[in-house]
């Protein structure tokens, strides 16, 4: 039997924040702009480039701008504070970094990665590949079927398998 093609769908949004806490020291360029975040990006990203070895990868990322649930709920996230100055002036800097290593980056206006993965998950599946969904985010376990699974690369599990 021959083995369906694989389709990475990275959640670059909470990669982001996971790199930026998980690496512990301050990182640097030469100008004094923080790295730390791309740095440990850069990491995780090419781990699962090089231990998954997938046939297909794309990083989905938020919109800049507000989704269609704060239109229908102007609380939506209300309570979530402004992210760290170190972080912020790291993030026009990401999507160019992914385009640099040749991977598929995608980003909608008014779309959270979310809803980005969960869209090309189903397509991906009607497609006949296997999906793998690279996020730490439990709300995506909705999405497990048996061609789709997700894995956590901080716990260094996979779950639907």
């Amino acid at each position: 039997m021959k083995k369906k093609p694989s389709l990475y769908l990275i959640d670059g949004s909470a990669y982001i924040f996971r790199a930026f806490y998980g690496v512990k020291h301050h990182l640097s360029n030469s100008k004094g702009t923080p790295t730390n975040a791309l740095y440990g990006f850069t990491s995780m990203l090419m781990k699962v480039v090089r231990e998954e070895k997938p046939d297909y990868l794309a990083v989905v990322f938020d919109s800049k701008e507000k989704t269609f649930r704060h239109d229908l709920y102007p609380e939506y996230k209300a309570n979530r504070g402004e992210p760290p100055e170190d972080l912020k002036s790291q993030f026009p800097l990401f999507e160019p970094l992914v385009n640099s290593f040749n991977i598929v980056c995608l980003r909608q206006d008014g779309y959270e990665a979310d809803d980005i993965i969960g869209t090309l998950a189903v397509r991906g599946e009607k497609e006949g590949m296997r999906v793998v969904i690279v996020s730490g985010d439990k709300d995506m376990m909705q999405l497990i079927s048996p061609d789709v699974v997700m894995l956590d690369t901080m716990k260094e599990k996979t779950i639907g398998e």
